[in-house]
């Protein structure tokens, strides 16, 4: 049963779009606290490559689940699920609202709707997965998926190594197939109400936020950032756009100033998947941020939805 009084208000939206700034603003407003659904923020170790909220703003709104593990640390949206519900409930206790943030669709869809339970995957079929990935990239494990799970093949992320390699681990795991997890279950209703809303600006503008967030990384100290984190560079939260492009230049793969340049065209095609994903959302309501008074337009929106 619904609870009409508790509502979770999803702000979402691609990376650099300005999630963080109006989620703080709107949490202030509904006197709340937020839930990251930001999957790279999850780690301590990594702060400016994922462009973690600043102590200022951490301190502005109470932030769960921003760098609460640690690199060397397993998780995924099936455990981020169960964690994350038990603190809205919470939160729900006291506070009508709560706010959801960030750019990782797969853990918004899992507070949302749930996800499907997958089993643990050992670290011996883990090392192999990756010694594929290693010598063959991705194409060697797409071929792999793409014989043993054609159904998910055809609408995963093929440009997602993580997600790549996940159904790969599971198919060497069980026998199964992710699609074959995935009919097991179906989606479950929440017992409080939920408003996605979807931020959005014109491409172009998009794109130079990502460009200037880049530079601002660099400027910040993210090459010293990776630098400490090399010896853990195989670690699975490290696979990640900003780290393995500069990593590939510690390894002489790439020159600096091609590394900084990959991390700005990886992340510009980071952000059109995270569009494609928020598209399948039909009940969301999408606000462009190119303009003045964004705050205002989203309190309306809560306004007349909730």
């Amino acid at each position: 049963m619904i609870n009409n009084d508790k509502t979770l208000i999803v702000i979402t939206g691609p990376t650099a779009v300005g999630k963080t700034k109006l989620s703080i603003e709107i949490a202030k407003e509904l006197n709340t606290e937020i839930i990251s659904a930001d999957a790279r923020q999850f780690y301590k170790e990594l702060k400016i490559g994922t462009a973690t909220p600043s102590g200022e703003e951490l301190n502005q709104v109470k932030h769960h689940f921003v760098g609460h593990l640690s690199i060397s640390q397993y998780y995924n949206a099936y455990m981020f699920e169960k964690d994350a519900l038990r603190v809205i409930e919470d939160l729900f206790a006291s506070k009508d609202f709560v706010v959801l943030t960030g750019g990782s669709g797969l853990y918004i869809d899992a507070v949302c709707k749930g996800i499907d339970y997958l089993p643990d995957v050992d670290k011996e079929t883990r090392k192999n997965v990756k010694h594929i990935y290693d010598k063959q990239g991705l194409a060697g494990l797409r071929k792999i998926l793409l014989k043993a799970d054609p159904a998910y093949y055809r609408k995963a992320d093929l440009f997602n190594p993580n997600r790549i390699m996940r159904a790969v681990e599971i198919y060497m795991q069980t026998g199964k197939n992710l699609s074959e997890f995935h009919s097991l279950s179906k989606p479950m209703q929440r017992p409080f109400k939920i408003i996605r809303i979807i931020l959005n600006r014109p491409r172009q503008e998009l794109f130079e936020r990502i460009n200037k967030r880049v530079d601002d990384m660099i400027e910040q100290g993210l090459i010293e950032e990776a630098w400490d984190l090399f010896l853990y560079k195989d670690y699975n939260a490290l696979n990640t756009v900003g780290y393995k492009e500069i990593f590939a230049f510690f390894c002489n793969h790439y020159s600096l100033s091609l590394a900084i340049e990959k991390i700005k065209t990886n992340t510009r095609r980071y952000a059109k998947r995270q569009l494609t994903w928020f598209k399948k959302y039909n009940d969301a309501e999408w606000i462009s941020i190119d303009q003045p008074g964004e705050k205002e337009k989203i309190m309306r929106t809560i306004d007349s939805m909730a």
